[in-house]
């Protein structure tokens, strides 16, 4: 029987963005339940360029990154229901097992993705899942933000930040935003009602009776945060972290790590149909030069998501 060939970005050793290349590999097939989509488009996340650098979760390569997908649904296994050949979808694979987005075709099971929201391209949606839903999960599953919520969010005009901003206000938030001074036009326009420059002030001074903190960074900022949290109120750090003190200060504290989710994929895509949720879009690249990507994403100075076309 012959095998479909495709392309992906594989790496067969760690290191900086020269190790990735453009290969020819055997295309998947769905499974019961599953379904084959064909990438239109996908989110270059941190976690890719630490994932290649480092090796993470996925230990040694050889493999394929991305977490994020945008595509259209080629084929569907036995059990399928929800979606059918043609469908514009989006999703994200299964974190962090189920990494290869950065290819032509992914196939994974058929709750991973939901309908596309028709008000956004393929770039716009491929930018969203993973840090769209980890948002969600940070601010809504795990701290209960709600209308009137003073919720401080730290990196808030990078990829998770920014769409938390926009997911704490669609939620009536008070919404602060920890950036440099230069993004803050940025984070007004997202409707950050308070935005710290971190490079002049330190946040721990100058906020006081946080109900939610975000932690994107980790580091000292997990432990800082304790100073800003009124009694009973939560930190939900995006790094894993020791954070032992946190229950003697009368807070809960909870490091999260971001799953496949339609139902909350669903309440996103509806955010994004109501022109409450968008994704800022830092930088777009074709597939072959997701090097030039990882290198974009090093720099520190990303605005939002960065995105590669297939």
């Amino acid at each position: 029987m012959r095998t479909e060939k495709m392309r992906a970005v594989r790496q067969d050793v760690l290191g900086g963005p020269e190790v990735l290349g453009v290969v020819e590999v055997e295309r998947p097939e769905p499974g019961p339940t599953e379904v084959l989509v064909r990438v239109r488009a996908a989110g270059v996340n941190p976690t890719d360029w630490k994932h290649r650098a480092g090796g993470g979760f996925l230990g040694d390569p050889p493999f394929t990154l991305g977490w994020d997908v945008s595509g259209v649904v080629e084929k569907v296994g036995v059990g399928v229901t929800l979606h059918k050949p043609g469908d514009e979808v989006f999703g994200m694979l299964r974190y962090p097992f189920g990494a290869g987005s950065h290819a032509e075709y992914v196939a994974a099971p058929s709750r991973t993705f939901a309908a596309k929201p028709s008000a956004l391209d393929h770039v716009q949606a491929g930018a969203l899942p993973l840090a769209a839903l980890t948002a969600w999960q940070a601010l809504v599953d795990t701290a209960g933000v709600r209308r009137g919520r003073r919720v401080l969010i730290h990196a808030a005009a990078g990829g998770v930040g920014h769409l938390a901003v926009q997911i704490a206000k669609a939620h009536g938030a008070y919404v602060i935003g920890t950036a440099s001074e230069g993004k803050h036009a940025f984070l007004r326009g997202l409707g950050v009602d308070e935005a710290i420059d971190y490079r002049a002030v330190d946040f721990a001074d100058v906020v006081e009776d946080a109900d939610i903190v975000l932690d994107t960074i980790g580091g000292d900022y997990g432990p800082r945060s304790l100073r800003v949290l009124r009694p009973g109120g939560t930190l939900v750090s995006l790094v894993l972290s020791r954070l032992t003190d946190m229950d003697a200060a009368d807070v809960r504290a909870e490091t999260l790590l971001v799953e496949p989710d339609h139902h909350a994929l669903t309440r996103i895509a509806a955010l994004a149909e109501a022109g409450e949720l968008r994704a800022e879009i830092d930088s777009v690249f074709p597939l072959e030069e997701a090097a030039r990507a990882h290198e974009r994403g090093e720099t520190g100075r990303v605005t939002g998501k960065i995105v590669l076309t297939v």
